[in-house]
């Protein structure tokens, strides 16, 4: 069986080359030969030009491939994995096109996974490890009142003036502020337009408490299914969002404006020109290190009093292994691909794994990955 790595950015690296490093067969695609070559030309000399029909034509039944692609390329590549009886694997969102393969991808026994990297992926671990808490303790009563956050963010470990750093092309973080949101707040749903119309303020309970700013982002009830939530129970908050250093909003105050009078194409190419002045002012220097923090929290209200709380907290930071954030993105890929190696992942499309045994065996060798993981029981 091989494995079809395509994609060698900066957030693709630590995955790949435990992958190598560990003897599995690997053939890595990318549209820069030599860019790969730089990444992880020391372990390996099977790179190929990404091209998608000589990758079908090297794709054999059995075979895993994954995208960490632009998100235009997980679909197509899907379908070709359903062509060849091969499995494939993605960091990214499950788009409605993604779903809509699930039942060819069941009939056929190969699975299509998604939303396995940091955010979607660890945190879908960190709640799914809280549900089935909750759910097995001896204070769960469908009647509770339930809150749910998972906030998480990448940050410079450094603080700086603008607040934020960028790993790689700021168009996606840009792109990402024009998106409206769903989620629930006070038993009702919560519309907004523009992250910044929702910004409010999270203490974070890490071992030295932080407070940051978060805003909701994307559509976050279709992930009360996902998580386990009986759509009979009653629901206070339910929020998946993006958390922020404070101070974050005052230092883009500009951008926000600005953002709010840009449309059609004329206003992608304004995007596009801002996407490479951030990227030129506001880079990670050479070995700078960067930050990833991530809180997920599940608390519950029996009759007024909180009954059950905890929190799952996670802080990670560039250090001699490299970037948090591309740690903390690749390496679930590749644990995802071992799981689909070695049958622990049910065919169909799918996100990151439920299956309690699978969650604990993830999120224990992700713990390695970062300086500080624990759960913070409230009540206790």
């Amino acid at each position: 069986m091989t494995i079809h790595w395509c994609g060698t950015g900066l957030s693709a690296i630590p995955g790949l080359r435990r992958l190598i490093e560990a003897g599995q067969k690997v053939t890595v695609w990318n549209r820069t030969v030599d860019k790969a070559k730089e990444a992880v030309g020391d372990l390996t000399d099977d790179i190929r030009a990404f091209d998608m029909s000589a990758l079908a034509g090297a794709v054999a039944k059995g075979d895993v491939v994954v995208s960490m692609l632009p998100a235009d390329h997980h679909v197509p590549l899907a379908k070709l994995c359903l062509q060849k009886d091969a499995h494939f694997v993605s960091s990214s969102y499950i788009a409605p096109e993604m779903r809509a393969l699930n039942d060819e991808a069941k009939e056929k026994g190969l699975c299509l996974v998604n939303e396995v990297g940091l955010d979607p992926g660890i945190d879908h671990l960190m709640a799914h490890a809280l549900m089935a808490d909750y759910k097995a303790s001896v204070v769960f009563d469908p009647a509770n009142e339930l809150s749910f956050i998972s906030y998480c963010g990448g940050v410079p470990k450094h603080e700086n003036p603008f607040r934020y750093k960028f790993s790689w092309s700021p168009l996606g973080v840009l792109k990402a502020l024009r998106s409206p949101s769903r989620s629930i707040r006070d038993f009702e749903p919560f519309d907004v337009n523009r992250p910044w119309d929702a910004i409010s303020s999270y203490t974070a309970p890490l071992p030295t408490q932080e407070a940051f700013e978060v805003y909701p982002n994307r559509d976050s009830l279709p992930f009360m299914a996902q998580y386990g939530f009986n759509p009979a129970w009653p629901v206070r908050q339910f929020v998946r969002g993006t958390l922020r250093l404070n101070g974050w909003t005052e230092a883009w105050s500009e951008v926000f404006r600005e953002i709010e009078t840009l449309d059609g194409p004329a206003g992608d190419d304004r995007l596009k020109e801002m996407s490479d002045q951030f990227w030129a002012e506001n880079a990670y220097d050479e070995g700078e290190p960067d930050r990833v923090v991530l809180c997920v929290a599940l608390s519950a209200v029996k009759d007024g009093t909180e009954v059950w709380h905890k929190t799952y907290t996670m802080d990670a930071w560039g250090d001699a292994r490299g970037n948090a954030m591309a740690r903390l993105v690749s390496v679930p890929v590749s644990l995802a691909i071992e799981s689909v190696l070695k049958g622990k992942i049910t065919p169909g499309v799918s996100a990151a794994p439920s299956d309690e045994p699978l969650v604990q065996d993830w999120l224990g060798q992700i713990k390695g990955l970062v300086q500080h993981m624990e759960i913070v029981d409230h009540l206790a």
